[in-house]
């Protein structure tokens, strides 16, 4: 009879997770969550962008309706301008318009935002 003899190396066969294996394991994870976070950061800056955008839209328009329903005063060099947020402010031009006769004024509705303009808005204003 012949003995077999197993080895203690041989019973315990596997092998375990190596340092290399590890270390690309850690460098894939947190490549991915760099990625995750400059995605949200982004996201979050064009959300702030378009937001502001759209509440400079919003004043610009109000603004314009408020002054075409305003009296018309003929010679004026602005109209009363409504109340806005802090942050935020609106001018109001008025410019004669060349050639035409003296009922058409030319309005431009500036909003800007910490002294910075985000938008330019311009129509006429007839007297009717």
């Amino acid at each position: 009879m012949i003995k077999l003899r197993r080895s203690k190396f041989h019973l315990n066969s596997q092998r375990g997770i190596g340092i290399v294996e590890t270390l690309v394991a850690v460098a894939i994870l947190g490549t991915s969550v760099v990625a995750f976070v400059v995605s949200l950061s982004t996201g979050s800056l064009a959300v702030n962008v378009l937001d502001q955008e759209t509440t400079a839209q919003s004043l610009a328009q109000t603004q314009m309706e408020y002054t075409k329903n305003y009296a018309f005063i003929p010679g004026a060099v602005s109209y009363p301008v409504l109340d806005v947020p802090d942050t935020y402010s609106i001018s109001i031009g008025v410019q004669a318009v060349p050639g035409a006769d003296t009922n058409i004024q030319k309005i431009t509705v500036t909003v800007q935002k910490e002294s910075v303009i985000i938008l330019t808005v311009s129509d006429y204003k007839v007297n009717r």
